[in-house]
This record gives C-alpha cells, sequence and structure tokens, in this order.
C-alpha cells in the first residue's frame, strides 16, 4: 500500500493523502482517522472533511500548531487503523424510478442495451458505499456502480434537477440533496430528505456509511413523502 503523506493546505488545514486510488480499503482508512479524531476532541481541530483518497484537517492555529498537530497525526498514522465493516451503518433509500421521477432512464437502459426494469433491478442490487459528500451539502458519492449501467453524463447540464432526485454521472451515483443544477442522468427520486437544515443533524449520512435503494411504486412514494412533510417519516438504518 502507498505511503501516507501529510501536506500542509493553507494556514490553517492539513491533508493526509493515503494514496492515488480509489478503493474501498483506502476509504476504510480515511473514515476509521476521522472517527478516531472525532472521538478524541483534540482541541483546536475545527473541521474534518474525509475524500476519496484524502483527508483534510482544518485547525485554529491559535490553539494548535502545525507542528503538534503533524506529530499527533504522525502518531495516530502509525496504528493499524481499519474501520471496522460490520459496523457501518446502512441507510434504506426509497426510489420511485421512471416516468417524471426518472426522465433519463430510458435513456440510461438504451445506452446500456437492457430494458429500464433491468436497469432497475441492477441499480437496486447492492450497497454503495459513500466515499465522500460534496458539491452540495450531503450530496453523496457512492462507489460501486455496476459497469452495466454506466452512463456518461448530459452533453447540456440542466440548470434545475429537483431535491431527491437519483442519478448516474459516469461511474458513479448519487442523490441531490437541494435543488441544483446538475449534469447526472437521473434514473427515479426519493422523497427522502438526505439534507435538512431544520435537523439537528443536517445531514442525513457520513462517508464511510452505505445506502441501499429500495424500489417503490409511486403511491408508496405519495406516502412516504406525506410522512417526511409531517414529520413522521424515520430511514430504516441497519448495520452491515
Amino acid at each position: 500500500m502507498e505511503k501516507t503523506k501529510i501536506y500542509t493546505a493553507g494556514d490553517s488545514s492539513i491533508l493526509i493523502e493515503f494514496g492515488k486510488e480509489i478503493s474501498p480499503e483506502i476509504n476504510s482508512r480515511i473514515t476509521a482517522l476521522a472517527h478516531v479524531l472525532k472521538a478524541q476532541h483534540i482541541e483546536g481541530v475545527v473541521d474534518l472533511i474525509p475524500a476519496f483518497c484524502s483527508l483534510l484537517i482544518n485547525y485554529d492555529p491559535r490553539v494548535i500548531s502545525y507542528g503538534r498537530l503533524k506529530r499527533r497525526m504522525e502518531k495516530l498514522l502509525k496504528l493499524d487503523m481499519h474501520e471496522r465493516e460490520e459496523n457501518s451503518r446502512i441507510f434504506e433509500i426509497p426510489v420511485c424510478y421512471g416516468g417524471e421521477f426518472g426522465p433519463d432512464l430510458e435513456y440510461i437502459a438504451e445506452h446500456a442495451q437492457l430494458t429500464p426494469q433491468e436497469v432497475i433491478d441492477i441499480h437496486c442490487s447492492r450497497d454503495y458505499r459513500i466515499y465522500m459528500l460534496g458539491f452540495l451539502p450531503g450530496f453523496s458519492y457512492l462507489g460501486g456502480l455496476d459497469e452495466r449501467i454506466h452512463t456518461p453524463r448530459l452533453a447540456n447540464p440542466r440548470i434545475r434537477i429537483p431535491a431527491g432526485s437519483v442519478g448516474i454521472g459516469g461511474s458513479q451515483t448519487g442523490i441531490y440533496p437541494l435543488d441544483s443544477p446538475g449534469g447526472w442522468q437521473l434514473l427515479g427520486m426519493t422523497p427522502v430528505k438526505t439534507y435538512d437544515p431544520k435537523r439537528s443533524v443536517p445531514i442525513l449520512f457520513e462517508a464511510g456509511d452505505y445506502i441501499r435503494f429500495l424500489p417503490v411504486t409511486e403511491e408508496a412514494y405519495r406516502e412516504i413523502s406525506e410522512q417526511v412533510k409531517a414529520g413522521t417519516y424515520t430511514c430504516r438504518v441497519c448495520q452491515r
């Protein structure tokens, strides 16, 4: 495995790079370190931002120096640190596929030389690891999309994609947490709010968790949507 490297990132951040390859093993080490740092409550550390192959640590230089924080990270990185997969959370996300909810499902199926139902079955056939959050608050970059349904992004991005849209962009799939522009191919929509600033924890999940998509009918979508509006719906969460 490539040696972990520590870099300065401005005057109040350090970047820990675990390699160049996007892999579950590397991402597991990043998630494990982030959880350890959260548990240790290091004075002066103000934010942790996991990415595909790195962890950015923002700190207050008035409280902790770069050198001191770097030495602490070097000690932690010597530990055999991996996230235990059996402790990972799986969020079950209901999705209504096709039609007005997934206007690009037919194109995705045509591109893959499959039927729309086969695309849905493939998309729902596995649990997707959240490698990182970014682009928008709570936008999850998911790994593990079956190669059969890899689909190029739109040549001309849409000006507005509705919150809750589930899309495919190249080799990735994800959920749009807010109304926004975007270029991913849309195959469905979830009524679940993956980002809600009114919640005590606004973002539903975090890097290292998993998402499992569950196909639902339009009727079930409407029912869940009403429960979400009423504040009575809770996503089922299970352990991996």
